[in-house]
């Protein structure tokens, strides 16, 4: 049974969900919020939750391995403001480097006691390890995103460190990437179709992902032994069911 969760970015408009779907199930919860970050108020009250106020950027292999203790798994929400400074500014690569610290303090830890990292991702972001071959018209625009838009760097470094640094075989770290297409807001969990990779342009053509769908996957990752064997080493894409 899952006891306790890392997660990161908790006060994004993803991270909050995925806080607050855990809680719901009974697990613990340690979250790293911006010391700037507005909290909901009642959260600070739930059983089971830990908030810390840090800059994942400065935090050292101490701090890391401190609020990791006890953690089974890490789920990442991390992502970048969008604000001119918050796109083009520092830390340019904050969530390839948060992902990297993780790695690195969970690798210490005894072969038996396994770790899970859920890196919420984007579905303009290919998994190399299948060869997917997205339309020219997006494989275009992306090459582009690369060169200008710090944040798609960010996203495609982050997954192919779990990709290629961690990989299939790591002696304690398993790890799913998870591709939403186009975010939405809506207010409660819908039905969802999982696919090992894209259905659609995710440029000129995306399909509508609830951020709490997306929450609730994450969550359900964590929680569901046989939906973590089903994707451990993947990048599931999600997609709100067309109903």
């Amino acid at each position: 049974m899952m006891t306790k969760v890392l997660v990161l970015g908790a006060t994004g408009a993803t991270g909050r969900l995925v806080v607050q779907q855990f809680l719901q199930q009974g697990v613990d919860v340690v979250a790293i919020v911006r010391p700037e970050s507005i909290v909901e108020q009642h959260m600070a009250h739930e059983p089971g939750y830990v908030e810390v106020r840090a800059n994942v950027a400065e935090l050292g292999d101490a701090g890391w391995a401190t609020h990791l203790n006890g953690c089974d798994a890490v789920v990442c929400c991390l992502g970048h403001s969008p604000t001119f400074g918050g796109m083009f500014g520092q830390p340019r690569s904050l969530v390839v480097n948060a992902i990297e610290n993780v790695a690195r303090v969970l690798a210490t830890r005894d072969a038996d006691h396994k770790a899970k990292i859920v890196l919420m991702n984007s579905s303009g972001v290919s998994n190399r390890d299948i060869r997917e071959k997205p339309p020219l018209s997006q494989r275009l625009v992306v090459a582009l995103l690369r060169v200008l838009l710090p944040p798609h760097a960010d996203n495609e470094n982050a997954a192919d460190f779990v990709r290629l640094s961690i990989g299939q075989a790591h002696r304690n770290i398993e790890w799913v990437v998870v591709r939403p297409d186009s975010l939405t807001d809506e207010d409660s969990v819908t039905e969802y179709d999982l696919e090992p990779s894209p259905l659609r342009n995710a440029i000129f053509d995306a399909g509508a992902t609830s951020r709490i769908n997306v929450a609730n996957f994450m969550c359900r990752l964590v929680t569901e032994p046989e939906l973590w064997r089903n994707w451990k080493g993947q990048m599931p894409v999600i997609y709100n069911s067309q109903v």
